[in-house]
């Protein structure tokens, strides 16, 4: 396998010539940076995963949302993103609803936060959420917190093992939305606000799992 390469990369950077992915476009057979952030190198494939910035959706990611508006046949869902999502009925409720007779909001009103799938994304970047994946659901009370969305695998950790220690530490539940929206409900949800925002600021830094195990409390 071919080894990979990571360096520094700035928006417009010309990465040079091959196959476009993630963070990338083309420009006259050549393949340019949309981010600054990390390339990573495959043979002559190209992507880029941005430092800071804003939540780009793709097909797959499970996200936390929060209900916008009541459409006639489903919601408009705000998934911190440059772009609202649409989340309609058949993909949010399992029972059949006349919508001619039935109020909406009865299922999810304005201000409801959800944690749901990301079914399908088009070019025009038209986003459908679904609820109907596992783990899906309404989450009821707790707070939410916005992280750098690039930063939600260093939250996460290898295996859960950052996010299961701050959960085990503070006595929490806590659901991650790929979208960096991160929700938390609990005993010391105060004490898992401030780790989690020390990952989303300290996320390059060597040993950060010691320092959060500490700031926590051994």
């Amino acid at each position: 396998m071919a080894e990979e390469k990571r360096r520094i990369v700035i928006p417009g950077e010309l990465l040079g010539e091959g196959r476009s992915f993630d963070g990338t476009f083309v420009e006259e057979g050549k393949v340019y940076s949309k981010y600054l952030g990390i390339l990573k190198q495959r043979g002559n494939g190209y992507s880029v995963i941005p430092l800071a910035g804003v939540y780009i959706p793709k097909i797959g990611d499970k996200v936390i949302g929060i209900i916008q508006d009541i459409q006639v046949s489903g919601w408009t869902v705000d998934i911190n993103a440059p772009w609202q999502a649409f989340m309609p009925l058949a993909e949010a409720v399992n029972e059949f609803v006349d919508i001619f007779k039935t109020d909406l909001s009865k299922y999810y009103d304005i201000g409801d936060v959800v944690y749901g799938r990301i079914q399908n994304v088009t070019k025009s970047m038209i986003i459908q959420i679904s609820m109907k994946a596992p783990g899906c659901k309404k989450l009821r009370g707790g707070v939410l917190v916005k992280i750098t969305p690039s930063k939600v695998p260093r939250l996460i950790g290898k295996g859960g093992s950052m996010v299961n220690l701050i959960k085990e530490k503070t006595n929490t539940t806590i659901i991650i939305g790929q979208n960096g929206l991160v929700w938390i409900k609990g005993e010391k949800v105060g004490k898992a606000i401030e780790a989690i925002l020390t990952v989303d600021r300290e996320s390059h830094i060597v040993g950060l799992t010691e320092k959060i195990s500490k700031m926590l409390g051994e």
